[in-house]
């Protein structure tokens, strides 16, 4: 009936149009939640006269209206929609004033107490959101006491390999955010970053693999954003604890929120676990003068490590609005801790026949203590138009990042023949500004209602990075340690972003949508190593397009897009610090790189059916010019030095499916694949190397009675390609148990990974004209951990409005 009165008052508005030339009056008003602000859509504005329908419409998606071509008078605007109390105005047409413009209208929902509801349906594991796919990470119970790294390798278009290195789509130049701003933890190691996140604090995974004009461009793979749960309206907190053989860790938060006011403390504390065991062999290649290489010795590696990391963070936030239209929002947070990677390595350097040429001992003492302090201050100010609005945004952090090691070396007979000591005082200190508009237009025609949105923003980074090494030696293990000024520096790098962008984004009430800008990025660099007096400069532009045009029929929808990203070699590739704690293995950054620039081509469907299955897929490709790849080469002694260099173009030509299914209320099913060919080629080193990769994954969770669930996960990678080299697949599975209590306000959840195997294998095997290697490495994953937590507070929804932060994301994010 009412969808009938509807139509109705849609065909009377019809009618009243033709009448526009004798009827000069008109009405205009916007709908709005008197709530939370935003706009009501799809409401009914019925115009009486006494008791009389003298016409009426619907407000569009941004809660307008318009009543056109109306006879002079007083009447009685009715406005209406379900959730929310009917609200009705008294309005006048008369000559001196025959349009009025209305709003914003509020409208108060719904005073009604609804009794206590079961809801047996659970909510997707993934969405798609149409610009962004979304893992819904506190849906997914085999998480809890786990750390980031085991929540993103469950995530789509995402592989996670053994030593927690990430990769979206084949391609590890990604930027990650924590909920949509830059976190100086994931810049300075992803892969030790994620495993010292507490995946308890994460509430949802969001996936843009074609990023607009409005984000920065650095991400040549595409950007990852950390959702963290956030605080409801009223007073609220929770506490956790794990207990487990690889994952230790407590924490808590206290929320409080109030109609003006709301303030966000937290805290965690963890230790993680890891260990490993690998043996290796490489041969040394002397290239021939009109021949094949020649074998000049061969090394053989074994080593153990046994390493647990401890360290924590804290963060807290508030938000303040003074009135309905202004908003400001502040946070702090600091985190640190100590990463140790000690290890011993047993070493035999033999010549071709089996000579033994050299063999001894290494142990490893590597410490990485770290830490970050950064404070984020914004200010939004939103005006009567839904979604019109202004922002300020700054912020500063500060990051040192220290690795020291002790390298002493035995012999045969047990004899400590040498001893290096070394330090590297690692600092990034960052300094942003930032300031957006977006400005919404609505466009009614006679068939269609097309809904736009200008946004124009400026940005300025400034990065100040530091490194200053010095390295002592013994050269006979026994007498003190001398300082080796050949292997000490200073080093000063600056780099300054200015970046500008327009974009635009229209939506018709036909589904058809298009998102299209440019972003204009300037880029200052500047070096200087102190002690040599050596310099370096560079200054570059990018003009970086991207458009991506979508159509939606029903259930279904069909996207296509392309945008270029570029990635600026960050601190991880620029460290000029050698490392050199296994002296037959140095690693070092390189701080000549130039920025990598890529063009992603993507055309993807999503669709669901009544049934509840969804499927995600997408074809893409993908083109890396001046492709930041490390590389290594080998000395005549048969030491390895590896370090990164602009050498080569990267292609990848991929296919990307993503299925979920609810079969019924309790069982929930998802899983997927990457299936990608990759073609690697330098043509300074005439090298290449292609070949086939993908990986699958599956999750299934089911609901049983008296509040338990069960959930089993499994994953498989074929490996990886690198110019140089390639390595074998590897698998990861968990089995977990949640039971909840206390009516529902505690939950106790039992978590097994890789149960049936202790461990699992890798094997990668690299070749260059100076070597050829193989290394098999064992990963102990097998773990147990029990995880408690306990909610507690009101836990009611609304609340003021969200606050908005800087949104870094060129940093570097390996």
């Amino acid at each position: 009936m009412k969808h009938l009165f509807t139509l109705l008052l849609l065909g009377v508005g019809l009618t009243s149009a033709f009448a526009q030339i004798s009827h000069p009056g008109k009405l205009t008003g916007m709908l709005t939640d008197s709530t939370t602000t935003k706009p009501v859509p799809f409401a009914t504005a019925a115009l009486m006269e006494g008791t009389k329908l003298v016409t009426g419409t619907t407000t569009d998606g941004a809660g307008m209206f318009i009543l056109p071509a109306l006879p002079l008078g007083s009447y009685t605007l009715v406005l209406s929609f379900v959730g929310y109390r009917t609200k009705t105005l008294s309005v006048k047409l008369t000559t001196e004033q025959p349009s009025l413009q209305l709003g914003p209208i509020l409208m108060a929902t719904e005073g009604k107490t609804l009794g206590e509801v079961t809801v047996a349906g659970q909510k997707a594991l993934v969405e798609d959101k149409g610009d962004r796919l979304v893992y819904n990470a506190e849906k997914d119970i085999s998480n809890a006491g786990g750390t980031a790294a085991d929540v993103l390798r469950k995530v789509p278009t995402l592989s996670v390999d053994l030593d927690g290195n990430v990769q979206m789509r084949g391609n590890g130049n990604i930027k990650v955010l924590i909920n949509g701003k830059p976190s100086a933890m994931m810049a300075r190691n992803l892969a030790d970053a994620l495993r010292q996140m507490p995946a308890n604090v994460i509430k949802s995974i969001e996936v843009i693999t074609s990023p607009g004009a409005k984000y920065d461009a650095e991400g040549s793979a595409g950007i990852i954003n950390i959702i963290t749960k956030k605080a409801l309206q009223g007073f609220n907190g929770s506490a956790t604890v794990t207990a487990g053989n690889f994952n230790r860790g407590l924490g808590t938060s206290l929320n409080l929120k109030k109609k003006k006011f709301g303030l966000s403390l937290s805290a965690n504390g963890y230790q993680f676990r890891n260990r490993r065991e690998n043996q290796s062999i490489r041969t040394t290649l002397m290239p021939g003068s009109d021949g094949p290489s020649q074998p000049l010795n061969i090394l053989t590696q074994s080593s153990t490590a046994d390493n647990t990391g401890t360290g924590g963070y804290g963060e807290m936030s508030a938000d303040y609005d003074p009135d309905s239209t202004n908003h400001i929002n502040f946070a702090a947070n600091v985190w640190g801790g100590y990463y140790p990677n000690n290890s011993s390595v047993m070493n035999r350097l033999t010549n071709p026949a089996g000579q033994e040429l050299q063999a001894f001992r290494n142990n490893i003492q590597f410490s990485n203590p770290y830490g970050n302090g950064q404070l984020d201050l914004g200010y939004t100010k939103t005006f009567r138009k839904p979604n019109q609005e202004f922002s300020v945004l700054t912020q500063v952090s500060r990051m040192p990042d220290n690795y020291f090691y002790d390298t002493d070396r035995y012999s045969t007979s047990e004899l400590l023949t040498y001893r290096q000591h070394s330090t590297n005082y690692s600092r990034n200190k960052e300094y942003t500004f930032q300031s957006d508009y977006t400005h919404p237009f609505t466009i009614n025609g006679k068939r269609d209602t097309t809904n736009i949105k200008l946004e124009i923003g400026a940005k300025g980074i400034l990065r100040d990075i530091g490194s200053e090494y010095r390295v002592t030696q013994s050269l006979d293990g026994q007498s003190a340690l001398l300082p080796d000024s050949s292997q000490s520096n200073d080093f000063n790098y600056t780099q300054r972003v200015y970046s500008g962008y327009t974009a635009l984004r229209i939506d018709t009430k036909r589904k058809w949508s298009l998102n299209a800008g440019a972003r204009f990025e300037h880029t200052n660099i500047s070096g200087d190593f102190l002690t040599t007096k050596t310099k370096l400069a560079s200054q570059y532009n990018n003009l970086i397009p991207s458009i991506t045009v979508s159509k939606s029929i029903k259930t279904h929808t069909v996207k296509v897009s392309y945008t270029q990203r570029i990635q600026r070699p960050m601190v991880w590739y620029l460290n000029p610090w050698l490392n050199q704690s296994d002296p037959k293995n140095i690693q070092t950054g390189n701080p000549y790189l130039n920025p990598e620039l890529s063009h992603a081509t993507e055309l993807s469907y999503s669709g669901s059916t009544k049934n509840g299955l969804s499927v995600n897929s997408a074809l893409y490709w993908r083109l890396t010019n001046n492709a930041i790849e490390y590389l290594s080469t080998v000395d005549a002694a048969g030491i390895s030095t590896t370090k990164p260099q602009n050498i080569a173009q990267r292609k990848a030509y991929g296919l990307n499916v993503n299925l979920t299914s609810q079969p019924t209320k309790s069982w929930s099913l998802n899983g997927g694949g990457d299936f990608r060919y990759v073609d690697l080629y330098s043509p300074s080193l005439n090298q290449g190397n292609n070949g086939l990769v993908w990986n699958v994954n599956m999750n299934t969770s089911y609901k049983l009675p008296q509040n338990y669930t069960l959930q089993a996960n499994g994953n498989f990678s074929s490996g990886w390609i690198s110019l140089q080299g390639t390595s074998t697949g590897f698998y990861w599975h968990s089995i977990s148990a949640k039971r909840e209590f206390m009516n529902k306000q505690a939950s106790l959840t039992l978590g097994l990974n890789n149960p049936f195997n202790r461990g699992v294998t890798q094997t990668s095997r690299q070749s260059a004209p100076t070597f050829e290697s193989e290394s098999r490495s064992y990963y102990i994953r097998r773990s147990v951990r029990l995880s408690f937590e306990w909610r507690f507070g009101q836990m009611s929804t609304g609340g003021g409005k969200k606050g908005k932060k800087i949104s870094n994301d060129d940093k570097d994010g390996r």
